[in-house]
């Protein structure tokens, strides 16, 4: 089994540097045509995927939508999974997270960048454990299936890096080095219940265009 797992194209709030959680925020043009530089380039290399699954937010099942049809991959079915959320924000989605803006207390912001195992949840949101729980109960669930299929799975930053934190060697370090990039791509092989990663944050696109909006 392969699965690859892709982080969304760019939104507006990215490029703002503003939290985004659960906003159901769409692609902007740079987001779309990164999404389908990813998609060209995996055509190219020959990837069939037999599946994706995205996480719900529009911005990650449009992602799926514009790589699996830019990698010819235009038949492979889209499910969702509310389990791919990103980090719910809570009262903070939306907010800035520049320091001079004032809008999230920047005891906060150090948790949520530099030490996200020792965050508290913001109000109506969630913690590093609840996510680390929930995304990576979805990649048990599907490497079980242990089959030679090849699925793409769509999902979100921070998500990500809760979702693969059990593969990464140095556990303790959330962030995997930096945010990953918009549509970074990530890849495990699963067999025989043992899961490898193997591709580790590839970009198929120009890397100067890999930005880190949320250096803090």
């Amino acid at each position: 089994m392969k699965i690859y797992i892709i982080r969304h194209g760019e939104t507006e709030l990215n490029k703002e540097g503003r939290l985004q959680g659960w906003i159901d925020e769409p692609l902007n043009a740079l987001g779309v045509r990164l999404a389908e530089e990813t998609g060209r380039a995996l055509g190219r290399e020959g990837v069939h995927f037999d599946a994706c699954i995205s996480s719900p937010l529009q911005r990650a099942v449009r992602t799926a939508e514009i790589l699996l049809r830019e990698s010819g991959n235009t038949e492979t079915p889209i499910t969702t999974d509310d389990r791919l959320r990103e980090l719910g924000m809570g009262v903070l989605d939306g907010k800035s997270i520049d320091p001079a803006a004032g809008e999230v207390d920047p005891g906060h912001l150090h948790f949520l960048f530099h030490d996200p195992w020792n965050m508290t949840a913001p109000e109506g949101g969630e913690d590093t454990q609840q996510v680390v729980e929930r995304t990576q109960a979805f990649l048990r669930e599907l490497a079980a299936l242990d089959d030679d299929r090849t699925y793409l799975v769509s999902m979100h930053g921070f998500a990500l890096r809760a979702m693969l934190n059990c593969l990464y060697e140095d556990p303790q370090d959330f962030y995997h080095g930096h945010v990953p990039y918009n549509c970074v791509i990530n890849i495990v092989e699963s067999r025989n219940g043992q899961m490898k990663l193997v591709a580790d944050d590839r970009l198929y696109y120009d890397p100067s265009e890999a930005i880190d909006r949320y250096a803090v």
